[in-house]
């Protein structure tokens, strides 16, 4: 079919390549504009412009779409039989939705209702959801609301990042879209409306970053490290200087006084020490923090002004002592 096709980051850029490969027709490509980016804050394509440029498809990035006459007009000389929108970033008006004859279809990244909005990724593994999923559907004019076509579920295991489970529905959208383009060319698809109790998944704020040791189990402040993992990070104090933890793990009470048996005439003791207290750590054997209601080990770290690196690698050049608060300011 011929498509028109709107998305900006790599998750877009897999369904916009599994659908040249499946041989639709794309017609055009719309994408946001080139943003400044690093160090040298060089205008930087989106990985879909990147692609589109390697096919030599036509692109066009507007600054707006709302209102943007331009934009509606050359999306009409397209001709589209859909309109395929994945990780766009902004809601469509009417008029840009009705143009194609069979419809506007998005992907998006959760089993709706479950998690419309712009972050359904990151607040699935933030809520330590065990599964999530892609589902497609025809677009309205709402936010996420428009009647659903086909699902596919997928379990999240238990250390898994935001990165990583974004790369694998990038790739199980790219799929989902396909199969939902092949029963609409043959006018076998079903529309299903969304039932009214809908959960949603706003943009995150930099607050959220903040690790909250006085309130927050062990298992919350793992979920909100991969959640926000490689994106934003998870942040702590240490001497009033920013630290940032990219991956941890759970350790109960149990293990943490089998690995260190000195501990063992302290065990209740340890229960009623302050969360947010360094209970260990060495280069050899690692970092581990008290949380409110058992132990986290800190397997990867990063320094105010410095790069990632394992636990091992910091505190062999980093000096932090038991009994030392991380806090949140």
């Amino acid at each position: 079919m011929r498509i028109v096709f709107m998305g900006t980051p790599d998750f877009a850029k897999e369904s916009l390549e599994t659908l040249y490969n499946a041989n639709h027709e794309i017609a055009l490509v719309i994408t946001a504009p080139d943003k400044p980016k690093g160090r040298g804050m060089k205008l930087t394509a989106s990985p879909v412009k990147e692609y589109a440029i390697s096919k030599k498809l036509q692109i066009e990035q507007p600054e707006k779409i709302t209102g943007n006459n331009e934009i509606l007009e050359k999306i009409k000389q397209a001709n589209p039989d859909v309109l395929c929108v994945v990780a766009y970033g902004k809601i469509l008006p009417k008029e840009i939705l009705t143009i194609a004859k069979k419809g506007a279809i998005n992907v998006h990244g959760s089993l709706l209702p479950k998690y419309r909005g712009a972050a359904p990724i990151q607040w699935a593994i933030l809520n330590g959801e065990e599964k999530t999923g892609i589902t497609t559907m025809f677009m309205n004019e709402k936010l996420d609301e428009g009647d659903m076509l086909l699902k596919e579920e997928v379990k999240i295991s238990k250390d898994e990042t935001f990165g990583e489970l974004w790369q694998r529905l990038a790739k199980t959208g790219a799929n989902l879209l396909i199969e939902t383009l092949k029963l609409i060319e043959k006018n076998q698809i079903i529309a299903i409306p969304q039932p009214n109790e809908a959960t949603y998944a706003p943009k995150l704020s930099k607050e959220i970053a903040k690790i909250d040791w006085e309130n927050k189990t062990a298992g919350e402040i793992k979920n909100l490290v991969r959640g926000l993992n490689p994106i934003m990070g998870a942040y702590t104090f240490l001497n009033g200087t920013k630290i940032k933890f990219w991956k941890i793990d759970v350790v109960s009470y149990e293990e943490f006084i089998e690995k260190f048996n000195n501990f063992n005439e302290f065990a209740e003791r340890i229960k009623k020490i302050e969360p947010g207290t360094v209970m260990h750590a060495d280069p050899k054997q690692g970092l581990y923090v008290k949380t409110k209601d058992t132990i986290i080990s800190v397997l990867e770290i990063q320094g105010e002004n410095a790069k990632r690196m394992s636990i091992n690698e910091y505190l062999r050049g980093n000096e932090i002592r038991p009994m030392q608060m991380f806090e949140c300011y």
